[in-house]
């Protein structure tokens, strides 16, 4: 960690990464809504990623700060419920072991990472055919040559790719970039959409190619894996160590008032004045009402996603593994089963989780959630046979409005001032990559930003 000296802040410090403190992981934050602010503090608006990845580096910097969070817990869209003894993550989410931000602020251990299989089965032709990673299932690799998900020489291709140090390539769509490697339309089709448009909830590969290169770069260097507690975990780590008197929750935020320094009303009718600044840290949408200087350069349409949780008695797949439609029919794009990753995903010795991700509304906007949860079990039916579906009970179905920002080219993944005003900063995956690792490199930057003013005020 490199190591400033702030005037009349003792031993600060601004951290380009700051390792976790081992402290025991909560099931819970212990965070004051009624937490004051102190007269001199910086004010956190959003308790996503990138806010609390912000006051990690505050804190750690000896800062005073207050989080603002106007739900009742924090997390952002990282959060799991835990319903009838199953945990749900809030919609799909996987944490990509690879991912360095992650690495550096997270500490792994604690949260009990369970990884997926390396590969995925994929949905084609009425029946489920095996894509597996050749590195680390190399037999499973050579038995899957001959099925359709690709040909021979396109499985050929994806492993020299994933051999190839990284390189800077101009910036385009993942559609022409998978193109552009000589990829066929049978695994771009019948793998790479589905298993993309899970991660980017994007099905024509519009967004940025340099997101596929990191994420591809991340998959061939790691895991996919889920904490063993819920994808909430992450937060709640990141929380556990912050001081609980710096965080307010049901605080909602309507305007910042511009000014030397800038002011803070809150929904209560409170007002607080951010006298050494203010970062707002929530998601697109909210940082477009918040921040109107921003609209101009910031408006593009986001990415949804519905998702929807089973209970089961009987399924027809126990491995560990990402299941994706490759058929090009039907609204379902991804499944899994999160109790065959994680057993403390559901009860002990109870029933299966199910997990159905649907890109969009899946035509469903119009539906009620036990409606599209029965077009969703008729179509999985076709690919298990209705017997193994017949049971299945609708848990609980998330639909996600905004899931995601859209990152489709041009975009500017590293290079965005967090700077939007005086004394006014900005941090979230829509500032940065559209990933948790973006979130987490976002916010730093915005922390480091701030700090760096500080520094040259006092100079």
């Amino acid at each position: 960690m490199a190591h400033l000296l702030l005037p009349q802040i003792p031993a600060s410090s601004l951290p380009t990464s700051t390792p976790a403190r081992r402290t025991p992981l909560p099931t819970r934050s212990s965070a004051n809504p009624q937490s004051p602010a102190s007269p001199s503090s910086i004010l956190i608006i959003g308790g996503g990623l990138a806010g609390l990845a912000a006051a990690t580096h505050l804190h750690a910097a000896k800062l005073p700060f207050l989080l603002l969070e106007s739900s009742d817990g924090l997390g952002g869209r990282v959060r799991t419920d835990s319903v009838d003894g199953f945990l749900l993550d809030r919609g799909f989410q996987i944490l990509l072991t690879a991912y360095p931000e992650a690495r550096r602020l997270l500490h792994f251990p604690s949260l009990d990472l369970r990884p997926f299989y390396p590969g995925a089965l994929v949905f084609h032709s009425g029946r489920l055919h095996r894509v597996a990673d050749p590195f680390r299932r190399p037999i499973d690799s050579l038995l899957s040559l001959p099925n359709p998900i690709g040909s021979v020489l396109d499985k050929l291709i994806v492993g020299i790719h994933r051999l190839r140090a990284p390189t800077s390539s101009p910036e385009t769509t993942i559609s022409h970039r998978l193109r552009a490697l000589g990829l066929s339309p049978s695994i771009i089709d019948r793998f790479f959409r589905p298993f993309l448009a899970g991660i980017f909830f994007d099905p024509d590969l519009s967004t940025s190619s340099r997101l596929f290169d990191f994420i591809f770069q991340c998959l061939a260097a790691g895991d996919n894996a889920l904490p063993a507690l819920g994808i909430g975990a992450i937060p709640t780590q990141l929380a556990a160590n912050l001081p609980s008197s710096s965080i307010r929750l049901q605080s909602k935020v309507l305007s910042i008032v511009p000014g030397n320094p800038p002011d803070v009303n809150l929904a209560g009718g409170e007002t607080l004045a951010a006298n050494l600044g203010v970062i707002v840290a929530v998601d697109q949408p909210e940082a477009l009402r918040l921040l109107p200087q921003i609209k101009t350069a910031s408006r593009r349409t986001a990415r949804s996603t519905v998702c929807i949780y089973f209970v089961a008695d009987r399924i027809p797949v126990r491995e560990p593994v990402l299941i994706l439609n490759g058929s090009g029919e039907g609204i379902v794009n991804n499944m899994c089963f999160p109790t065959n990753v994680s057993a403390s995903y559901g009860p002990a010795g109870g029933s299966a989780l199910v997990s159905v991700s649907v890109v969009g509304d899946g035509g469903g906007a119009g539906r009620s959630d036990e409606e599209l949860a029965a077009e969703v079990v008729r179509e999985l039916g076709g690919w298990f046979g209705p017997e193994e579906v017949r049971s299945w009970k609708l848990l609980r179905t998330y639909r996600i409005g905004f899931a995601q920002p859209d990152q489709s080219p041009p975009t500017e993944l590293t290079d965005k001032d967090p700077r939007v005003g005086d004394g006014v900063y900005i941090c979230g995956d829509h500032w940065s990559s559209a990933t948790f690792d973006g979130a987490l490199v976002s916010g730093r930057r915005a922390a480091e930003a701030l700090i760096r003013d500080m520094i040259a005020a006092r100079s």
